[in-house]
């Protein structure tokens, strides 16, 4: 699989990412498949959380063989230090390991968040305390809001950002330009997620099919395809994978044949994205 660099840290990922949610609510069994397809596909950058549930739980034991030799990434959606702290410690005893390649602030929304992770006894705190003594090897966040991304990128040298780039929020919600730009100059990696979404879903029935998505996903492997392109087209080192095999099997079917988006293709992708209803806007 091709991989990229991981900024200027000399740590090449694959650039298909695995979602650690896939492993959400399945055997122990199907876990250590998952996870041995993944392998065997040459990925090399697998993605968890604490929100996935038992997503934790069935990745650590599943990833333990391979553990020296794949870059974890964790997330806390805690903000205050102490909190943080004992999430951390609750991942690594979960995921089976003493240490956690990437570790991020997740899903960071509202200013609030922002201003309570920075400040006094905040999650930061604990993200610098764990780097110094080793627990953690590098420093991100994930975001749904280009405000709040942009003004930790102004606190903080982040080694990355996990952030939704996608060819329908991109050309239609008009989401992302602004933080990637902002990565680039501070030399942080760009890790990307949601290069599998569509739309948001018009109502409860549709989520049947894919009950580990919040959004509508592509619907054909040519429409995974184009998303994956589009997103890969990008300045980004990795696309994490969504919940579903379906998906991972798509990624893993277009990587192979990647080219970049021509010209005509991103003209041609911005007019199917117009009239959709995209998960984050500007």
């Amino acid at each position: 699989m091709q991989k990229r660099p991981y900024g200027t840290t000399g740590i090449d990922l694959s650039v298909v990412g695995f979602g650690g949610i896939l492993v959400m609510n399945e055997s122990a069994t199907e876990s250590s498949r998952l996870v041995a397809k993944a392998i065997d596909a040459d990925i090399n950058y697998f993605d968890v959380a604490p929100s996935y549930g038992n997503a934790q739980e069935m990745l650590g034991p599943a990833l333990q063989p391979y553990r020296n030799d794949v870059f974890l990434a964790c997330k806390t959606g805690k903000r205050t230090a102490a909190e943080a702290e004992q999430e951390l410690h609750e991942s690594l005893r979960l995921l089976k390991t003493d240490h956690i390649d990437l570790y991020q602030h997740h899903a960071v929304t509202t200013m609030e968040d922002v201003e309570t992770i920075l400040g006094p006894g905040g999650a930061m705190e604990t993200f610098l305390k764990a780097k110094r003594d080793g627990t953690i090897r590098f420093l991100g966040f994930s975001a749904h809001s280009e405000e709040a991304a942009l003004a930790l990128f102004d606190a903080h040298d982040f080694d990355s950002i996990l952030f939704p780039v996608n060819w329908v929020t991109w050309n239609t919600g008009k989401f992302g330009p602004n933080v990637l730009e902002r990565a680039q100059q501070k030399g942080a990696a760009i890790l990307a997620l949601k290069a599998m979404a569509k739309r948001k879903w018009y109502d409860e029935k549709e989520r049947e099919a894919w009950p580990k998505c919040w959004y509508r996903p592509v619907e054909t492997f040519a429409e995974a395809e184009l998303g994956l392109r589009f997103t890969l087209s990008k300045p980004v080192t990795a696309a994490v994978c969504p919940g579903h095999e379906q998906f991972l099997d798509w990624m893993l079917q277009a990587e192979p044949e990647f080219t970049p988006l021509s010209e005509r293709e991103e003209e041609e992708l911005a007019a199917r994205a117009r009239g959709l209803d995209p998960i984050f806007a500007h």
